[in-house]
């Protein structure tokens, strides 16, 4: 009998969720054993005839990562929908924007401007930026399109599920892959992580005072940060009242405070917002002044806010102007 098929892609991302994989350890011996991977460019050396050839639905899942912000990764995207039964946004980039959709704060002018133009190492009196085309002697050569604006995964297509996590770990894999082998998969939709806060099953939740009063804010690397105490009570911002649980506490074991990789939990919309009324509740000041100095002794508390998020946020951008989407 033929095992199911599976396809791994990249879009926008940084790999890491490429060694989510790995970091599988022994237990990538048992997806291997039990699917044929037909696409995975990082490991394998599939080209796009190959997935073309395929007939549509006849890969069993698709695992993508990445947010999109080229015309090459919309036309992957919507080639592993088409090829697909189910489709998981696979990681934060995807499933969000991830830290890619900060660039939405900027414009693509803006961003070519400053990497090519601007910063201290850059040599480029010319002002040359990447041209959709380049004629050469040899010939035309030609390169994506960059969009304006960074897309999380189901902002361009249909997506089944979410596999959420900077990056997903291991056994949240795992039983994404059993689910989908076995079909014993849950709503359509769905994100496939516990729905309760991470704050609920912190182990550090039982040093939280009863009622938190900050009147100052801490940065991580300015201050001494107890291991056994909970962040916000030591005024360390912590995104973990307003993001989901399932990441096994990784950056509170490392002892840093969360800032929101899983994303919100199934009942929040806006994601940065949640976490700023949240912390906003907490801070026990009156005087106009003082608050001030409060929110400016954090650099950039949007983008802290939204560092996963902005993307798939009611803000989505500071300038709306949309690309048109084949979704």
């Amino acid at each position: 009998m033929a095992k199911p098929k599976v396809a791994i892609y990249w879009n926008a991302s940084c790999g890491g969720c490429e060694e989510a994989w790995v970091d599988l350890a022994e237990d990538i011996l048992k997806v291997v054993e039990a699917v044929d991977i037909v696409l995975w460019p990082v490991a394998m050396d599939f080209k796009l005839k190959d997935v073309e050839a395929l007939d549509d639905g006849e890969i069993a899942g698709a695992f993508l990562n990445g947010a999109v912000r080229t015309s090459e990764q919309e036309e992957w995207s919507h080639l592993l929908r088409k090829k697909a039964g189910v489709v998981i946004a696979f990681g934060s980039c995807a499933h969000l924007g991830g830290i890619p959709g900060l660039a939405n704060f900027y414009t693509k002018d803006d961003i070519f401007d400053a990497v090519y133009n601007y910063l201290p190492s850059v040599d480029n009196k010319k002002g040359t930026t990447p041209q959709r085309s380049t004629k050469m002697p040899e010939g035309e050569l030609r390169l994506p399109e960059i969009y304006d604006t960074v897309y999380p995964l189901d902002q361009v297509i249909d997506v089944d599920y979410y596999l959420p996590g900077c990056s997903p770990p291991p056994e949240l894999i795992m039983e994404a892959v059993t689910a989908i082998l076995s079909g014993e998969l849950p709503p359509k939709g769905s994100v496939l992580a516990p729905a309760k806060s991470l704050c609920d099953e912190c182990d550090r939740n039982e040093s939280k005072p009863d009622k938190i009063e900050l009147k100052e804010l801490k940065r991580p690397h300015l201050t001494f940060m107890d291991p056994e105490k909970c962040f916000l009570a030591e005024g360390v911002i912590c995104m973990g009242p307003a993001t989901r649980a399932g990441c096994g506490q990784r950056c509170i074991g490392a002892n840093m405070p969360c800032r929101g990789c899983f994303g919100p939990t199934d009942d929040v919309k806006d994601h940065g917002a949640k976490f700023l009324s949240a912390l906003a509740s907490l801070i026990e000041i009156n005087d106009p002044e003082e608050m001030d100095k409060l929110v400016e002794s954090i650099p950039d508390l949007t983008g802290l806010a939204y560092m996963y998020s902005l993307a798939s946020s009611l803000l989505a951008r500071k300038k709306i102007e949309r690309e048109t989407v084949k979704a």
